[in-house]
């Protein structure tokens, strides 16, 4: 399903067109994982699950000089979107995330049975094992395009410093959604491969007014990452990771890790 590296590079490029923002902005919609405060602004609602990340924030010390420039980053949609219209995730839960398991929904259901979490534990504790001929010890190495904006969130779009290491992700993601077993829990692959870290969701759909302003701040704070010298963002490991809204990103200690 997912797309080769040409392909993909000629996506990322595009998701940080000054056109593409002028027209992605008209299809913002209200996330529904955050909902109006009483102090104005937006809190996370519960939307629980499970997915297979990077390191949170809070626990990657190699990319915390790319983390302190993101939260000035996301200080500064705040101050131009407002705390109604961009709810700012903590910089303590930055990270990528490279397969989707499964959330919301789904997972209640999956829930009913009392044995489906130490199954999915214990297929992908299995999985990363037979994973280990994609190990090579070298970390996987992104560069940060610039901004993206989505339906629902903000982020900053990354793209793999070269071919083989966009195939190392590819062959990881293959190696857990074609597992049967890991089918036959649920768990199947629903979108591309899109590397990125989520800054931020929109708490209210905004005015046709407001979205033409939207559009003119995330060009002009765009032209101000490009402006830059480049930053990069160091994969070393992936970690099964379960989290309750999308704050907060945690594990056990037994749980699987997979080195890179």
């Amino acid at each position: 399903m997912d797309e080769n590296f040409q392909t993909y590079l000629n996506r990322a490029v595009r998701m940080t067109l000054p056109e593409t923002y002028r027209t992605q902005v008209q299809h913002i919609q209200e996330s529904p994982k955050y909902e109006p405060d009483s102090t104005g602004g937006l809190k996370a609602l519960s939307f629980p699950g499970y997915t297979v990340i990077t390191p949170p924030g809070s626990d990657d010390v190699k990319n915390q000089a790319l983390f302190t420039a993101l939260e000035h980053i996301q200080t500064q949609l705040v101050e131009r979107l407002g705390t109604d219209v961009f709810a700012p995730v903590p910089g303590t839960s930055f990270h990528v995330t490279l397969a989707d398991l499964i959330w919301d929904s789904a997972y209640r259901h999956a829930l009913e049975d009392q044995a489906f979490e130490p199954q999915l534990r214990d297929r992908i504790a299995q999985i990363f094992q037979e994973c280990t001929p994609i190990c090579d010890g070298r970390s996987v190495q992104f560069q940060v395009l610039g901004l993206m904006v989505m339906t629902r969130a903000v982020g900053v779009c990354l793209v793999p410093t070269d071919e083989p290491s966009y195939d190392r992700m590819l062959k990881f993601r293959r190696a857990l959604y074609q597992n049967r077993e890991l089918i036959g829990l649920g768990i199947e692959q629903q979108y591309y491969f899109t590397p990125h870290i989520t800054l931020g969701y929109f708490g209210s759909d905004p005015t046709p007014e407001q979205r033409s302003h939207m559009g003119e701040v995330f060009i002009e704070l765009n032209q101000q990452w490009q402006d830059q010298e480049p930053q990069f963002y160091h994969v070393s490991r992936a970690e099964l990771r379960k989290f309750d809204d999308m704050t907060c990103y945690y594990r056990e200690p037994n749980w699987a890790v997979f080195q890179f």
